[in-house]
């Protein structure tokens, strides 16, 4: 009788479904990416650039506003699978300077729970462990492409004649 260890390693990968496993990596990182960039235009047009100039940012308006539009047009290009290799750029500068002038501090961890009161859970500021996880995953789509239901895909398409 055959049991799990009969099975070939790379059994999945070597499966039809396997060509999906980018969408859940661009819906999560392109959808947030839009979200930050939203909560910071929620925010008022001058409270992050205030935040960037306490920080002592060059420019903090004009990096504060490039901020923002990375954020929203760039997960927004993530989210439909468009210039993945072209907006992992700026998307991965982002999320670099945010890492090392933010979050190094606080350590890995993402999560730091500090204490439960009557109010709910308090938590600590967060780690650089999210940024790593969003640039692995713009990696992995650079790398790996943007799988099925991508813009790129219909312009590699068109790009080579044939129908979108």
């Amino acid at each position: 009788m055959a049991t799990w260890r009969d099975l070939p390693l790379d059994l999945i990968s070597r499966s039809p479904i396997a060509r999906w496993a980018p969408i859940p990596l661009r819906l999560i990182v392109g959808y947030g990416f839009m979200e930050h960039g939203f909560a910071k235009l929620a925010r008022g047009l001058d409270a992050f650039p205030a935040i960037l100039q306490a920080l002592g940012v060059p420019a903090p308006h004009l990096m504060g506003w490039l901020t923002i539009l990375v954020e929203i047009f760039g997960g927004l290009t993530v989210l439909l699978g468009a210039l993945i290799p072209l907006v992992s750029i700026p998307m991965g500068a982002v999320l670099l300077v945010a890492m090392f002038t933010v979050h190094l501090p606080y350590g890995f961890s993402s999560i730091k729970l500090e204490a439960v009161t009557a109010a709910g859970p308090q938590f600590g500021p967060p780690g650089y462990e999210t940024n790593l996880l969003y640039l692995a995953c713009l990696v992995a789509l650079v790398l790996g492409g943007s799988g099925p239901l991508a813009i790129d895909g219909l312009l590699l398409k068109r790009r080579k004649g044939g129908r979108p």
